[in-house]
């Protein structure tokens, strides 16, 4: 007997869901680019539980005649292509014929339709069966109802994420379709409330809506053509950056989609305005010929591929870069009145070329070549090697972290002590540099030497005798055959910041309440950040509560951290949000605290009474090994034996 099954197509149905119709999201996608190919210029969406429950969109396009409403859940069904040469020239969203009878396979969905001049009708689909069509009268357009999402499946329903995380992901394609259509007006409905609107009113008026009125005034409208690739919409200006890429929307041909060779060019056009983790806010609509780029790669039609990235590279490249850089073609690709804007671009210093060598880093990782062939990104570094299928030598390389604004040398620069084969990798010629810091273990010894070395430095510190200040900064102690020269601003700045960490740590930061709130957006998946992190962010010294949809408002802050800047501290602490699970909310507030301990110490050639010098001395408790909150060491140590080597005394 043969042991080869055909499978039914309700099955293949079934099966084909995980790839098409993997969560809520991915249906609300599907059905709505139907709704936006039917020719719709209303799209109303209602979710409930994340989709969980319910999902229904509704619109006023074409509709469907009666005859096709049951062929509508049939796999492979579909209007929009007839024949293999329709693949070569697909101009609507959807094309496969696939969705809809997914979608019916794992839930309960009941469509309700109507075309012009005609009554409506009626199907429903409970995943096992189509039900016959009845009249329903309904105006013109479609309305889907999909509930009890993955009824039918248990083990895939296990799969998906929590009612709020479901209703993120849809809200962002929501987003990025008010944004892509412009010219439809779109209600979204969130468990029965009004979560996003928009009226149609075009592209200005979409921004708007979904990021509000300060975002326009900081970017260039623009409208450009080279090689065939045409672009138009908006990029931020030299000077307006967001904390991370959720901000960034492409649109290919009418498709929003994410592609490297289109995102790479962008980034690296701003590369020399944008400062570490700051990202350009752009919505752009970019025009191809059909025959440059392929659509027809995976069924979420997200992923495109082009018959020659560097073309598609370098037009989108020198365009960003010709506006940017405020050239005199620069005034052929902005619309509107941008001229001020535009010259103040052409002056404009990027925030690298301030600073010198090793601060002109394009990543925050470098290879720094000790046979003086310069300093080189990681990435520039591994593709280098593998052309010439070379390892690196491990006694030329070392690693340097990228320096802070301040730095103008490469001796700013922290050193890491060695780099290793990326772990599970066999290729032969596959690398990355890495630190010690990335290892736990490593890192846990590292701490216990530090502790031992702080043990050893620690002195008996009313022994000791005040020998005089140099340069009104550094003070000298001395005591039997020891002399130590202690840093007054660095060892102040150490003893303010162990001070509020230990605060911080007991929870006892003092709350100050504010004058005047600090308010601050936020996009779907910002909220969500701090929605979980509510507590934790309160626990650090903040009262904050939600203000709208997409705004927040801080009305406290830490009163032991008056210099705050709240608008660097969220947008540091919203920075790399596919990250942002991995950061340590306090640990972003510890760098603060270190900046308020640098401008609250006393500083260098500031002359200290005696018994300020005395209290400062008392407070280090001895503990000459410490180090500033920079990393800097507020101590320096010099026995009587090494000054007397200094002066020949001894060899």
């Amino acid at each position: 007997m043969g042991k080869i099954n055909f499978l039914s197509d309700m099955l293949c149905n079934r099966i084909a869901a995980g790839e098409v119709i993997d969560r809520p999201y991915s249906a609300v996608k599907e059905l709505v680019e139907n709704s936006i190919d039917a020719g719709a210029t209303e799209i109303e969406i209602c979710i409930e539980r994340g989709g969980k429950d319910l999902i229904r969109i509704t619109d006023n396009g074409c509709g469907i005649e009666k005859d096709d409403m049951r062929a509508a859940f049939m796999a492979h069904a579909t209007s929009k292509i007839s024949e293999l040469e329709d693949i070569e020239h697909i101009k609507t969203l959807g094309f496969r014929g696939e969705a809809l009878a997914t979608i019916a396979s794992i839930s309960c969905v009941e469509l309700i339709s109507a075309v012009e001049g005609a009554e409506g009708n009626k199907v429903e689909c409970d995943g096992d069966f189509v039900g016959k069509v009845f009249p329903a009268p309904s105006p013109k357009g479609t309305s889907i109802s999909v509930r009890k999402f993955f009824f039918n499946t248990p083990v895939r329903y296990k799969f998906m994420k929590s009612d709020k995380k479901e209703e993120i992901d849809i809200t962002n394609y929501i987003i990025r379709y008010i944004l892509g259509y412009p010219d439809i007006s779109f209600k979204y409905y969130v468990d029965g409330k009004l979560t996003l609107q928009s009226y149609g009113g075009g592209l200005e008026e979409a921004v708007t809506q979904v990021y509000g009125a300060s975002v326009l005034p900081n970017c260039f409208k623009i409208k450009a053509e080279r090689n065939d690739v045409k672009i138009s919409g908006f990029i931020s200006n030299q000077n307006y950056f967001k904390s991370n890429k959720t901000y960034q929307h492409v649109y290919l041909n009418g498709r929003h989609i994410e592609n490297f060779a289109i995102s790479g060019a962008i980034n690296n056009a701003y590369s020399a305005y944008a400062m570490k983790r700051q990202y350009p806010f752009y919505v752009l609509f970019i025009t191809v010929p059909e025959e440059m780029v392929d659509v027809n790669v995976h069924p979420n039609k997200a992923d495109v591929r082009f018959t020659d990235n560097s073309l598609i590279y370098g037009s989108v490249y020198k365009i960003i870069t010709t506006v940017l850089d405020g050239t005199v073609r620069a005034a052929d690709f902005v619309v509107g009145d941008r001229s001020d804007q535009i010259n103040n671009t052409a002056g404009a210093v990027s925030p690298k070329s301030s600073t010198v060598c090793a601060a002109e880093f394009v990543s925050s990782e470098k290879v720094y070549d000790k046979n003086f062939e310069g300093v080189v990104g990681i990435e520039q570094f591994e593709k280098k090697n593998v052309k010439t299928a070379q390892k690196p030598d491990l006694n030329k390389f070392e690693l340097y972290e990228k320096p802070s604004e301040t730095a103008n040398a490469e001796s700013d620069l922290p050193l890491y002590k060695y780099f290793s084969p990326r772990e599970g990798d066999k290729a032969e010629n596959s690398f990355i540099l890495r630190s010690d810091s990335d290892d736990p273990i490593l890192k846990s010894i590292e701490e216990d030497k530090k502790r031992q070395k702080y043990e050893q430095n620690k002195i008996i510190y009313n022994q000791y005798k005040y020998r005089g200040t140099l340069f009104e900064t550094y003070l000298i102690y001395e005591i039997s055959d020891e002399a130590y020269i202690i840093d007054q601003h660095a060892a102040h700045e150490r003893l303010i910041y162990d001070g509020l960490i230990a605060k911080l740590e007991k929870r006892e930061l003092l709350k100050q309440e504010m004058l005047v709130p600090f308010t601050f957006n936020v996009n779907p998946e910002e909220r969500q950040f701090i929605d979980e992190n509510i507590n934790i962010i309160c626990q650090m010294g903040f009262e904050i509560e939600p203000l709208a949809l997409n705004a927040f408002r801080v009305n406290s802050m830490p009163a032991d951290l008056p210099d705050l800047n709240l608008k660097n501290f969220f947008g540091e602490l919203l920075s790399e949000i596919g990250e942002l699970k991995k950061i340590s909310l306090s640990n972003v507030l510890k760098d603060k605290i270190a900046q308020s301990a640098c401008k609250h110490a006393v500083k260098g050639g500031d002359i200290l009474t005696e018994n300020e010098r005395d209290k400062l001395f008392e407070m280090l408790g001895g503990n000459m090994g410490l180090k500033c909150p920079h990393g800097r060491p507020i101590c320096v140590k010099l026995t009587k034996n090494e000054i007397e080597k200094m002066f020949k005394r001894k060899v």
